[in-house]
């Protein structure tokens, strides 16, 4: 019994650490924090980083951070596609997030993770 929740607790804390923690939105130039890019952060925490790691290093889904993304789809609108039609195994948000949603978490992707 003893070794069975030790194995738990190890697999709790490798699927937990594979996802990581979502960076942080930083202060624009005002002090205040832009609600796009918190929304981004949140719908990326929640429904991305799972697979693409909290900070966009990868996992089951490539990397994206560190401007992977950028580079990959120089065009926002490319990234935005990708989002809500899905692709290589990625799959289609369109039906699960509103326009808005898909819109801050590009952006978060694009300005905060890069």
């Amino acid at each position: 019994m003893r070794r069975l929740m030790v194995a738990v607790v190890i697999a709790v804390s490798v699927l937990t650490s594979c996802a990581g923690e979502s960076p942080e939105v930083p202060l624009g130039a005002d002090g205040q924090v832009d609600a796009e890019l918190t929304l981004g952060r949140d719908v990326y925490t929640r429904r991305c980083a799972n697979c693409h790691g909290g900070s966009g290093g990868g996992g089951t889904g490539p990397a994206i951070g560190s401007g992977l993304v950028v580079e990959a789809y120089p065009e926002a609108a490319d990234q935005r596609a990708v989002i809500a039609d899905g692709q290589n195994g990625m799959p289609s948000f369109a039906g699960s997030l509103s326009s808005e949603e898909i819109d801050a978490v590009v952006r978060y992707t694009r300005e905060v993770l890069s």
